[in-house]
């Protein structure tokens, strides 16, 4: 299966179980699975002789081709299917003619069927081993932001709106979200695992009519034997499947993009709340010893960088001319792989930091006091306009922060000093204002719903 990720690229942005999915040799397979389901079960509906199916079953065994040889025919003739049929032709006679049976089973390969149920079929395989493959690792990258969340619920952090400290937040509320949205995409990829692999298999204009009366009987048995769905009708130029599988690999990619920007903006020296797992040789410099880069978090930032434009390309090649497509069939075949590879990495790496996410709560606390009580500017404000009205409030604390600034002192001392203030707020009342964790709203509250909303 072409993809555009070479050998020496591919595992800094795929993982190794989607690679063995998209390889060459596992698609090819794919495309001989079906030429010996089709065998099978045309064999059963009475369409080609019952001796016939054997042979050509024995013969659909990827390692015994040239792949090169494929690819290089495959320029000349404008698909794969057509040199590897032509190819496994080839192999069925050559067995029968040692095996001296007499079968004449060459005769019935590919039978009934076009190059584009061959190569579309093969894709949905390949489609449906992705998707668990994906739901595996999402289910564990879940698990690890849920665990994390539990932990850390009880921590406070700051929270940040347009990279400015807004307000202190639970750390386990960051988590959960984290956690949730993955949940989202999980129940996308499932969704699309029940929905979208599905058969290929309408001849050569989608009527089967080479097959006579037994076009459907066919098919349902072909369908059964791949273990796919079959679609009421064939769908060669209607490619709404294959663009709903790039609209939830992209959203999945981008999702893990989100929270790779946020693990890698937390582990910027200056801030230093959360890093990665760390090991040996792991995100180093070639010339600074003391670097400790976010390298997985690169990894799904590239990937939430790139999907979009691939899964641009599926959209784009939905538009199909009549009943076979020449063009933008020709583009998916080396860009679903590649999203699927992609995809595959920004995951991997998100479950790498899921399941080992390393947390400075000191550091946190440290934070939360770099503008000397500036982000507890809210509370106050809102407890003293209770009495004297918000906006009164808000002119009497954007003051004194104002102050604060500007003589370099914690905004709490200055609101003691305020007559109005001390009118209003005692400094113990006062002091418990500046607490963060008093000052959460229903942060608990949401972490709840977040971690039951896994469960559904």
């Amino acid at each position: 299966m072409s993809t555009a990720l070479s050998p020496l690229l591919a595992p800094m942005l795929s993982s190794a179980a989607m690679r063995a999915i998209c390889d060459d040799m596992a698609y090819l397979q794919h495309m001989l699975d079906f030429e010996a389901a089709l065998a099978r079960a045309e064999a059963t509906t009475g369409v080609i002789p019952a001796e016939a199916a054997g042979p050509i079953e024995r013969a659909c065994q990827a390692k015994a081709f040239d792949i090169a040889a494929l690819a290089e025919a495959a320029t000349r003739s404008g698909n794969l299917a057509i040199p590897m049929v032509k190819a496994l032709t080839a192999a069925v006679a050559k067995s029968e003619t040692k095996s001296e049976t007499g079968a004449g089973a060459a005769r019935y390969v590919h039978w009934g069927a076009t190059s584009q149920d061959v190569i579309d079929t093969a894709t949905m395989l390949t489609v449906r081993a992705a998707i668990d493959t994906l739901l595996a690792d999402i289910g564990r990258g879940i698990a690890g932001f849920a665990g994390l969340a539990r932990r850390h619920r009880a921590t406070p952090v700051v929270g940040r709106t347009w990279l400015q400290h807004a307000l202190p937040m639970p750390f386990g509320l960051k988590l959960a979200e984290y956690a949730a949205a993955l949940h989202r995409s999980k129940l996308r990829l499932l969704r699309l695992r029940a929905e979208a692999p599905a058969l290929q298999f309408g001849g050569a204009s989608g009527t089967l009519a080479a097959l006579g009366d037994k076009g459907l009987l066919v098919a349902e048995e072909l369908a059964r034997e791949l273990g796919l769905p079959l679609p009421d009708a064939p769908w060669h130029t209607h490619r709404d499947r294959i663009a709903d599988t790039a609209a939830v690999l992209a959203i999945v990619a981008g999702t893990c993009g989100k929270i790779a920007r946020d693990v890698s903006l937390m582990m910027q020296t200056d801030v230093a709340e959360a890093f990665e797992p760390a090991g040996e040789g792991r995100g180093g410099s070639s010339t600074m010893p003391h670097k400790r880069n976010p390298v997985a978090a690169a990894t799904a930032l590239a990937a939430a960088t790139m999907t979009p434009n691939l899964a641009a390309t599926i959209f784009a090649a939905q538009v199909q001319d009549h009943e076979r497509s020449a063009g933008p069939w020709h583009a998916e075949w080396p860009t679903l792989p590649s999203l699927l590879l992609v995809t595959s990495g920004a995951l991997a790496a998100i479950v790498d930091i899921a399941e080992g996410l390393e947390v400075d709560a000191a550091r946190m606390r440290a934070n939360l006091n770099a503008t000397h009580g500036l982000i507890m500017a809210e509370a106050v404000s809102f407890a003293l306009a209770g009495t004297i009205g918000k906006g009164g409030a808000h002119l009497v604390v954007e003051a004194a922060s104002k102050k604060a600034v500007a003589e370099n002192r914690d905004l709490q001392d200055v609101l003691a000093e305020d007559a109005m203030v001390a009118a209003h707020l005692d400094r113990k009342r006062l002091a418990k204002l500046f607490d963060p964790m008093a000052y959460q709203g229903s942060s608990q509250a949401l972490i709840d719903r977040l971690l039951a909303s896994l469960d559904k």
